[in-house]
């Protein structure tokens, strides 16, 4: 008797081509839009805490300090149409004497890191390309009482936004009377809200502490 022969079933061909294609096109797209993260004009190591509420994304004006200076960052609003930035700076310009042109506006609204450019070097800031002009002109913003631009920027920021909340990072080796001046700018201009910005440390539970 003869044996009957089962005929194999063509195994399944998957043509991965396409997810390729696809996967290399995103690929592409991600690394020619994506820009490098600009590092902060000074290194700051926040100290620890335990909380765990976030710093909005939006409507918020930070304060980098140390006792280097003090440098400022705003958001540019949660609609890409509202431009808080270069709104901002045109205040500023007001309040000194000083007409930003539209590329200069654009510059400072692109600008991805804090900024403690004096008023008076800011148009050389903006206008150079050079990053270690940058570097050097960053020496933070004027807080004494002659020429007390960092509370002037807080006026403009809140004229400009009347929800920005303030948000606060030092760093854990930083004196208390750099932080007190700060909190003096801020009350002065009727701001006294503000949140700390802190790395999150993990809290350690005892298990044996728990009573039954």
């Amino acid at each position: 008797m003869k044996k009957i022969k089962i005929k194999k079933k063509p195994q399944p061909n998957i043509d991965m081509t396409p997810m390729v294609d696809t996967f290399c096109v995103v690929l592409t797209f991600l690394m020619l839009t994506a820009q490098m993260r600009q590092p902060e004009p000074i290194e700051v190591n926040t100290p620890f805490s335990i909380s765990e509420t976030p710093t909005p994304d939006f409507n918020t004006m930070s304060f980098l300090l140390s006792d280097d200076g003090v440098f400022m960052n705003f958001d540019n609003g949660p609609d890409t149409l509202l431009r808080y930035r270069p709104k901002i700076l045109v205040e500023m310009g007001n309040l000194y004497g000083i007409e930003f042109t539209e590329e200069q506006q654009r510059e400072f609204e692109k600008y991805p890191s804090s900024i403690g450019v004096p008023m008076q070097n800011m148009v050389q800031f903006l206008n150079t390309p050079d990053a270690a002009l940058r570097k050097e002109l960053q020496v933070g913003i004027p807080i004494d009482s002659a020429d007390n631009q960092l509370s002037m920027w807080i006026l403009c920021a809140r004229q400009v936004n009347p929800n920005i909340q303030a948000a606060i990072r030092g760093d854990a080796t930083t004196h208390f009377s750099t932080v007190e001046k700060i909190l003096d700018v801020l009350q002065t201009r009727n701001v006294n809200r503000f949140s700390l910005v802190t790395n999150l440390e993990s809290a350690t539970i005892n298990l044996d502490e728990i009573p039954e």
